[in-house]
């Protein structure tokens, strides 16, 4: 039984269809037909109840999967894991990145590190917190960077950043000439929020709520960069993570001003997979991203 017999039956479950998992894998419908068969007869197992239009793993299909998910996985990191005993700092390290730690913090990290480990071939995705928590479970990427990181069954977490919020505004507004202001002030304002699913969102809700504050909700996104637009634009306020309004504020599009009081911040998390082999380049930029680099 060849590896890909493993990957074969992997993508007909993730696809549901003989057809699509052929697509995917370059062969015939026939031939994935004809693999998922040998695996039959080898086993003397039926791994998939067949339906006119779809079809349903058996127990032992269920048991098979599990199976096979862990040896493509060993598989896939062996090269890591060679690597690792040679302690050779090269391959491909894949990241998924939520967008405000992408387009703001990540950059110069990865600047270091390519210069530092020009052997390491670095790929970065983009995605939304829920995919980048899929993705590393999934063992599609070799590691995640979230903002405040949650628990997750087979996840380490490693906090590398702490990002203090501050309330922005536009430089004409009444806060942009003060050097800060007491959280109570901005009852009634108009406020720019997050959309109520962002972890960002929850946490300035339950803090203005600590605070018995009651804003005005005039506007919701779901990335930082609407919301600095719209504060730009709209002329209301907002509450955001520090680091992400340096630009606007260096070329004074944008205010940013202390919040009197317990300090909010935002952690900023490495996700990676337990008991997944940790190759030479993954442990050099985790290590990066909690020392800083040079970049801190």
């Amino acid at each position: 039984m060849y590896i890909d017999s493993f990957k074969v039956f992997c993508d007909l479950v993730e696809t549901g269809s003989f057809s699509k998992a052929a697509v995917v894998n370059g062969v015939t419908q026939s031939a994935v037909s004809q693999q998922i068969r040998a695996i039959e007869d080898k086993f003397q197992v039926r791994l998939v109840e067949r339906g006119q239009r779809n079809f349903a793993l058996t127990a032992e299909g269920s048991a098979f999967l599990s199976a096979s998910r862990e040896i493509l996985d060993v598989y896939n990191n062996l090269g890591h894991r060679l690597h690792e005993l040679r302690n050779v700092v090269a391959g491909e390290l894949r990241l998924a990145s939520i967008y405000s730690i992408g387009l703001h913090e990540l950059p110069p990290y990865l600047k270091a590190f390519r210069e530092k480990f020009p052997d390491v071939e670095l790929h970065v995705e983009y995605r939304r917190s829920q995919q980048v928590y899929a993705q590393v479970m999934d063992g599609e990427v070799d590691l995640g960077l979230v903002a405040y990181p949650a628990k997750r069954i087979g996840l380490q977490i490693e906090i590398f950043s702490e990002d203090r919020m501050v309330l922005i505004c536009h430089p004409n507004h009444a806060f942009a000439r003060r050097p800060r202001v007491r959280i109570g002030e901005l009852n009634g304002e108009k406020f720019i929020a997050f959309e109520p699913d962002q972890p960002t969102r929850k946490v300035i809700d339950r803090y203005l709520r600590d605070h018995a504050v009651e804003i005005e909700h005039a506007m919701e996104f779901d990335n930082i960069e609407t919301v600095k637009r719209a504060v730009e634009i709209e002329g209301g306020v907002s509450i955001v993570p520090g680091n992400t309004v340096r630009q606007e504020v260096e070329s004074g599009v944008l205010c940013a001003v202390k919040i009197e009081g317990p300090e909010m911040s935002r952690p900023l998390g490495v996700i990676t997979k337990r008991n997944r082999a940790r190759s030479p380049a993954l442990k050099e930029f985790t290590a990066a991203l909690k020392d800083g680099f040079g970049v801190k």
